[in-house]
């Protein structure tokens, strides 16, 4: 339990070490709200590692989604292994809400399938915080999401500790009341079984290694860590274990008094509803809530739990009505650090996530399914999460103007088309930027010395032909190519008009396929692809380092796919290679495109500036291709879309090409599609994409 210890081999440079001094000296001068403008490649990563060690207090960082918040852990593990790292995420593998559609009077149950590995991490978090103060978690946007009082988690937690009485009977019955099972024979995390004196029990924060209790009497003589696997007592810390906490087996338990009044507010709540419904001459809905409550209660009684027993979460915590739930931030001390990373995507979609939620459960409660106690079973309100922030620093390469007004950057509200959008004064941020005592700091310079690409503008004219000779030049130099358009149709249009002219090029949009649309960026890395034509290419790793040509068409069309944002995170697609440039086929200068334009000439005076001083001359990036999307050649042969598509028995038999790690990565985004088919209430696509789960999972236990 001892402090933050960064280890890397490689010290802060380019403009790190004033970035890390700036946030900490903010931090330590007690700001709440900071920004850290970094680009790709600048080290972000490394420069929150530095913070944390300096501030020394339990940090949370928030991903908004779940592989971006595996690397991130992955990385902080690296820069601190001998302190607490965790990942905390959803542990659904395949989750189905529960829901009602009015329209078509259909009715569909909750479904889920946990994963129980992620489930363990997420007790190993909550535990970690609970038993220690170096502790970092890295969690997706479900650390919005209610978790159970951490008072009742802490309080009913066993403490165990050498030369204590504690009476094995009622230690068994603990373990019970703390959800764990008896189980003599198959002895899994959760479990515990008895062998005379010695009780031995399998946390469920725990991998491989068991607790075992090993009694005198009433009296605990010995505590020690057994091998799950072996049954030898771990011996690699030289101090004999004096004291053990053993936490509850689930986040959501509740003392036996709390449970039984539950119980009678829950009837009462009911038989209210039931009268109002009927009073309402809802007759069916009357009866629907009432036959549903009572036998979800007769559950809870008998067996201590009923399906969708989170709808009654605000009962079985106390809370009053419309009182949040406590959520991971809860368990953290009051203190506590944040980092929010790519800002500009995590932060509108925590602010999203109670609406929709609220939306589902509002047509459950009017037909008759829930009781309204279901509504506070929800994600935290955004004002609601802002008062649990202590220090938090706003990390992207493209903040809103969110997180520029939290860090006091005026603002301004300007028409864009038929809206109205909240813009940052750039006079303002730019004072703001270079204030040593400001709450804004950008962190733009890339110890590799790569420029941020150069920019073209060129009418749309004849855009087509003229694209057409620049894509000619860039091949001919055995270079890469990104195309982004307006619509899904126009880029199957112009990649396959570009394979009429025997130009090598695909299409990438959102009906691609997770499978193949890593094939395609693999294949235009392998040179098998010059070309890739698409909407939205921005998606999480795409890193090529082998384009150098952005063309962006139709740049003077307002929106979000040619906001400032968007259109500076697409023209950073160039600027992993020397040469990187973008074209923008446009007629008019747009707000958005000027705001942009002028963002990234900013950025590439800054690094020449910083190259002249240093003399640093620019060198592309390279990487083996398996660096970046994990295929090896050598292993993988190239699959057509045909075979992809063909049939199951043949999906299974190339599947069995793929390494075992990108295999997982495959199986991941495959679990990402079918939870937002069934957001969608696309269950049948849902349905598919769960079969091809389960036999992806399956054949990675074979391999």
């Amino acid at each position: 339990m001892g402090s933050f210890k960064l280890k890397s081999n490689f010290k802060p440079t380019g403009d790190q070490p004033q970035a890390i001094k700036k946030l900490i000296r903010g931090i330590e001068a007690g700001k709440k709200h900071q920004t850290l403008l970094g680009v790709t490649g600048s080290g972000k990563t490394f420069t929150m590692a530095n913070i944390i060690q300096k501030v020394q207090k339990p940090t949370l960082i928030i991903s908004h989604n779940k592989t971006l918040a595996a690397q991130l852990a992955s990385e902080f593990r690296e820069f601190f292994p001998n302190n607490s790292v965790h990942y905390f995420v959803s542990y659904y593998d395949y989750y189905q809400p529960e829901a009602y559609k009015p329209s078509t009077d259909t009715y569909i149950e909750k479904e889920a399938d946990i994963n129980e590995e992620i489930e363990r991490l997420r007790h190993a978090s909550t535990n970690a915080l609970l038993t220690r103060k170096d502790v970092i978690i890295v969690a997706s946007v479900s650390c919005i999401y209610g978790l159970g009082s951490p008072t009742d988690y802490e309080n009913m937690s066993i403490k165990l500790k050498v030369g204590n009485i504690k009476k094995r009977d009622k230690f068994l019955r603990n373990l019970t009341e703390l959800q764990y099972t008896r189980n003599d024979e198959g002895f899994y995390r959760g479990n515990f079984r008895v062998r005379g004196d010695t009780v031995e029990v399998f946390p469920v924060e725990e991998k491989n290694q068991i607790i075992r209790i090993e009694f005198d009497g009433d009296k605990i003589e010995i505590l020690s860590k057994v091998d799950y696997i072996t049954g030898k007592r771990i011996t690699h810390d030289p101090k004999p274990m004096i004291q053990y906490d053993i936490f509850p087996g689930k986040h959501f338990v509740t003392p036996e008094e709390r449970l039984k009044s539950s119980f009678v507010q829950i009837r009462k709540d009911m038989e209210e509803r039931v009268e109002y419904l009927k009073s309402k001459n809802l007759l069916i809905e009357a009866q629907r809530i009432e036959q549903r409550t009572n036998y979800d209660l007769e559950m809870m009684e008998e067996v201590g739990y009923c399906n969708g027993i989170e709808n009654y979460s605000r009962y079985l915590t106390g809370r009053k009505p419309g009182e949040q739930a406590a959520t991971l931030m809860d368990f953290f001390p009051d203190d506590f650090l944040m980092f929010i990373d790519e800002s500009h995507m995590t932060v509108p979609q925590i602010n999203g996530m109670y609406n929709g939620d609220r939306s589902r459960k509002q047509t459950l409660i009017d037909f008759g399914f829930r009781l309204p106690s279901a509504l506070d079973n929800r994600p935290l309100k955004f004002a609601e999460f802002a008062k649990h922030i202590n220090k938090v620093v706003y990390v992207s390469a493209t903040p809103a103007a969110y997180e520029y007004r939290q860090s006091g950057v005026k603002t301004k509200k300007v028409k864009v088309g038929n809206l109205m959008k909240e813009l940052v004064d750039k006079k303002d941020l730019e004072s703001i930027i270079h204030n040593p005592s400001s709450a804004v700091t950008q962190q733009v310079i890339r110890p590799t010395g790569l420029l941020d690409p150069a920019i073209e503008i060129r009418p749309t004219d004849n855009q087509l032909d003229n694209l057409l000779e620049e894509i000619k030049k860039t091949i001919k130099n055995k270079q890469r190519v990104l195309v982004t358009t307006l619509t899904k149709r126009l880029a199957e249009e112009i990649s396959e008009y570009l394979k009429e002219l025997k130009i090598k090029s695909h299409y990438l949009h959102s009906e691609i396929n997770t499978l193949e649309r890593l094939d395609i960026l693999r294949d235009l890395r392998m040179g098998k692809v010059d070309v890739l034509v698409g909407i939205n290419l921005l998606r999480e790793g795409l890193d090529l380092p082998e384009v150098t040509l952005v063309a962006i068409l139709d740049a003077d069309k307002e929106g979000f796919l040619r906001s400032e944002t968007s259109l500076i995170q697409t023209m950073g697609r160039a600027a992993r290679h020397q040469e990187g440039r973008v074209i923008m086929y446009a007629d008019k200068m747009t707000g958005s495109m000027k705001r942009a334009i002028g963002e990234v000439e900013r950025r590439r005076h800054i690094q020449e500036d910083f190259n002249k001083e240093h003399k640093i001359k620019p060198k592309s990036i390279e990487k083996e291709v398996g660096d970046s999307l994990k295929f090896s050649p050598k292993d993988i042969k190239a699959r057509s879309a045909k075979s992809l598509l063909a049939t199951k028995r043949e999906e299974l038999k190339d599947y069995k090409t793929i390494p075992k790690d990108e295999l997982r990565r495959i199986v991941n985004g495959l679990v990402n599609e079918m939870k937002l088919a069934a957001e969608n209430l696309e269950f049948e696509k849902a349905a598919e994409l769960r079969d091809k789960i389960k036999q992806l999972k399956k054949l990675k236990t074979q391999l």
